[in-house]
């Protein structure tokens, strides 16, 4: 049995986990850097440096949206093609994706670094977090090429059925990162700036070893120089699956702007501060179920692919038991420890540590739904159908969190900027499952549809 036929034979459980714990390990491992890397500069320029990275996050994401819009959407494509035995079309999506990551790349760098200080004055930046803020993010900017191919490309590494090698690409730059990160700020003194460094350096590494793997390594997709031309339905249906992810990060990125100036003016820089570290702390959490949802797409999308629907319900339900689980996990533990886990990145800032603890608690009262929510979107995603997964992406991010974000406050203050997630979050939960139970009637009926004629044999 080769490595892509696995996919609609093996078992599920183990595919689960075979798919998922690589993910998960990469994905945890990079959000253990995001924490540490905080916990490094407030530790060095103080809560006003952590301000400066909470600034430029929306930025950051936007850099993210690129590598979803293009990498997740091609991937679906490609896990389908490969379900339905078209390797020369997966690797024709592949290469069209390369492209246009380059290209979208370039975009985001020469109008980020022609426009940095208004953007960041708009992303909330007050004039003592602006210089922090500016440090890091033109270093970012200049190395975005790295950050979007690695992301974007490493999910194909996953579609070709090889989670441990994606795995061991999100390892080498989160490791690294985390190496040179203290080196950079404490040893030669180079402050946010090297933080940003670091983390530079360390995508470029990974973007290295991706592509030595699809060009020299034992890949079974290639990326192929006829491959790379643009062709018109493969860009329309990359954007078309890609589309919803991206959309979420965006809208997570409008919200994080208007979060940032709701925090200055009810809170100011100490509550942007607190905010930040409750957001790299929520990223702990959000992540590991990200890796969940990616390694479960390439085994609903093949099987979904193939026309074996019971797998696909199978699967969805695994992954949202195994998300559902870590979102608890990390509930309890937030609702513990809330003092310890601020305290780590400025133990002697105290009204930092009094904001961020009060505010961990309130923002993440209703983590628990979040997992299933987060796994419900992305399975329409990896079965081909955009416009429910992005209904479901905008739910949370957009139709319901940003109006909360606009209104709230003007009622009730810092606390109403608190209060807008938990509120988006059971409602959107909500809304998901709705739409799951209807997908899942549609799957039994399908399910049904296909054991027919088979049913119709033995009879006979």
């Amino acid at each position: 049995m080769n490595t892509t036929s696995r996919l609609g034979e093996a078992k599920l459980s183990t595919l689960l986990m075979e798919f998922s714990v690589p993910a998960i390990v990469g994905m945890v491992v990079n959000a253990l850097y995001n924490v540490i890397d905080r916990i490094f500069i407030g530790n060095s320029a103080g809560s006003l440096g952590i301000a400066g990275i909470t600034v430029g996050f929306p930025l950051m994401l936007i850099q993210m949206a690129l590598g979803m819009l293009i990498g997740l959407g091609a991937t679906a494509l490609v896990s389908i093609r490969l379900g339905q035995q078209k390797k020369d079309e997966a690797e024709a999506y592949m290469g069209n994706a390369v492209t246009l990551l380059a290209i979208g790349t370039a975009l985001i760098i020469t109008l980020g670094l022609s426009f940095l200080t208004p953007i960041l004055k708009t992303f909330g930046a007050s004039k003592e977090v602006l210089p922090y803020s500016r440090a890091y993010m033109s270093i970012i900017l200049y190395g975005s090429i790295f950050q979007t191919f690695s992301f974007g490309m490493n999910n194909f590494i996953r579609a070709e059925g090889k989670p441990k090698i994606a795995m061991a690409t999100m390892l080498i730059g989160a490791i690294l990162n985390c190496a040179l990160a203290p080196l950079f700020i404490f040893v030669f003194h180079w402050g946010i700036r090297g933080a940003a460094l670091a983390t530079v350096v360390a995508q470029a590494v990974s973007s290295i070893w991706i592509a030595s793997h699809f060009i020299f390594g034992k890949s079974m997709l290639k990326i192929r120089l006829t491959n790379l031309r643009l062709r018109g339905h493969l860009v329309a249906g990359i954007l078309s699956i890609g589309i919803a992810p991206c959309v979420m990060q965006l809208s997570q990125s409008l919200l994080f702007v208007i979060m940032n100036n709701s925090l200055l003016k009810y809170g100011g820089d100490v509550a942007i501060s607190g905010m930040g570290i409750v957001n790299s702390l929520n990223t702990l959490i959000f992540l590991p179920i990200i890796g969940i949802q990616e390694g479960s797409q390439p085994i609903i999308g093949y099987n979904y692919g193939a026309g074996k629907y019971d797998r696909v319900r199978k699967v969805l339900k695994y992954a949202s038991l195994a998300a559902t689980t870590i979102s608890c996990i990390g509930w309890i533990v937030t609702h513990i420890f809330p003092v310890q886990l601020i305290s780590l990145f400025n133990p002697n800032d105290k009204a930092l540590i009094a904001f961020g603890s009060h505010a961990l608690i309130i923002y993440l009262i209703f983590l628990p739904v979040i997992g299933f929510q987060i796994i419900g979107s992305g399975y329409f995603q990896a079965v081909g159908k955009p416009m429910r997964s992005m209904l479901l992406s905008f739910s949370r991010q957009l139709l319901l969190l940003v109006p909360a974000l606009l209104i709230l406050p003007r009622f009730f203050g810092l606390q109403g900027v608190l209060w807008a997630g938990p509120l988006s979050d059971i409602i959107s939960a909500l809304l998901t499952g709705w739409c799951i139970y209807l997908e899942f009637q549609h799957l039994n009926l399908k399910h049904r549809e296909s054991m027919a004629p088979k049913l119709a044999e033995v009879k006979a």
